[in-house]
């Protein structure tokens, strides 16, 4: 197992449970739940020919990994319903 992938994963598993225990106290569970879930934007994955390729960056490649995706996706911290779905999806395209 290499480094790399351990902290990629970290960062999709490890770093937004820290985010949601530090700035979510009452509300952490759920709003990992909802950190884990953004992970679904990965969907567009399947666009893609090969599907995997870990030597691949899916930011500007895949879709919903655009430069114009994540944009939006800052936008979306603006309203309060879909702050905590914006910074998930962020620390995705971060990840």
């Amino acid at each position: 197992m290499s480094y790399k992938f351990l902290i990629h994963y970290g960062f999709h598993f490890i770093a937004p449970l820290l985010v949601a225990i530090a700035f979510f106290k009452s509300d952490w569970k759920k709003v990992y739940l909802i950190f884990i879930l953004t992970m679904l934007v990965d969907i567009d994955h399947l666009l893609a020919n090969p599907i995997y390729d870990p030597y691949r960056c899916s930011v500007g490649f895949h879709p919903l990994h655009s430069y114009y995706a994540i944009g939006v996706y800052f936008f979306m911290l603006i309203p309060k319903k879909t702050r905590i779905i914006a910074l998930g999806l962020l620390m995705h395209m971060l990840a």
